[in-house]
C-alpha cells in the first residue's frame, strides 16, 4: 500500500473549502438559493475524503439539538484578509454551550466586550465559542458534551434571536469546524407492510 503524504489531508480539506464560495457565487440573489448553499455545508463534502486518508472527524456539535448553520466557514485568502473564521449556529438566548470534544479550558472571559471560552484539544486543535457567559474557569478539564457556558445575544450579523460563533484552529491556521464533526450513520426502519 503506498504511503500517504502528510500534505494530502490538508490539500483535501482546502479543496472542500473552495466549494462554499463557489456555491454562494452561483446562488446569486435567487430566492432560497443561499439557504440551500448553507444547508449543503451542514454535511461537508470533505468528510468522506478525510476518512479515506485515515483522519476521522473528532468533534460533536456544541449545541443540542443539531443547530442550523446561519453563516458558513469562509477561508480568508490571506492571513489578514476577509473571510469567516468559523461557523455561526442558530441558538436561543441562555441555551447551554457544550464542549465539542475533550480538552482543557485555556480561556474563559471577555474579549472586546464579548464572553469567550477557548479549549485546547489533542492534536494541537483549539476550539473557541462566543458570545457566551462562561460556566467553567480556565484550567478546567472538560469532556465532550459538558456545558461550558450559555449563549447570549449580540453576535454581529445574526439573523435569529442568538447565534453561537464556533471556531477551530490548529496553530494559526483556521479550519472548518463542520469538517471535523463526528458523523453517525442513522439506521431508519421502514414500517412493515403486510404482503
Amino acid at each position: 500500500m503506498p504511503a500517504i503524504s502528510p500534505v494530502t489531508p490538508l490539500l483535501l480539506l482546502l479543496a472542500g473549502l473552495l466549494v462554499v464560495p463557489a456555491a454562494w457565487a452561483a446562488a446569486g440573489d435567487q430566492p432560497g438559493a443561499r439557504q440551500a448553499a448553507v444547508a449543503d455545508q451542514q454535511v461537508p463534502n470533505d468528510v468522506p475524503r478525510m476518512r479515506e486518508v485515515g483522519q476521522e472527524p473528532r468533534f460533536s456539535w456544541p449545541l443540542s439539538p443539531t443547530p442550523e448553520v446561519t453563516r458558513p466557514f469562509q477561508q480568508p485568502q490571506t492571513e489578514y484578509g476577509p473571510g469567516h473564521r468559523g461557523v455561526d449556529l442558530a441558538a436561543t438566548p441562555g441555551q447551554p454551550v457544550l464542549a465539542a470534544g475533550p480538552g482543557v479550558v485555556v480561556f474563559a472571559g471577555q474579549v472586546a466586550a464579548q464572553g469567550v471560552v477557548s479549549i485546547d484539544h489533542d492534536g494541537g486543535l483549539r476550539t473557541t465559542y462566543e458570545p457566551v457567559v462562561p460556566t467553567v474557569p480556565a484550567g478546567t478539564q472538560v469532556h465532550t458534551g459538558q456545558e461550558i457556558g450559555v449563549v447570549v445575544p449580540g453576535h454581529p450579523g445574526c439573523p435569529v434571536a442568538a447565534c453561537l460563533h464556533w471556531g477551530v484552529r490548529r496553530g494559526e491556521e483556521y479550519l472548518n469546524p463542520l469538517a471535523l464533526i463526528q458523523t453517525k450513520s442513522a439506521i431508519r426502519l421502514k414500517p412493515w407492510e403486510p404482503p
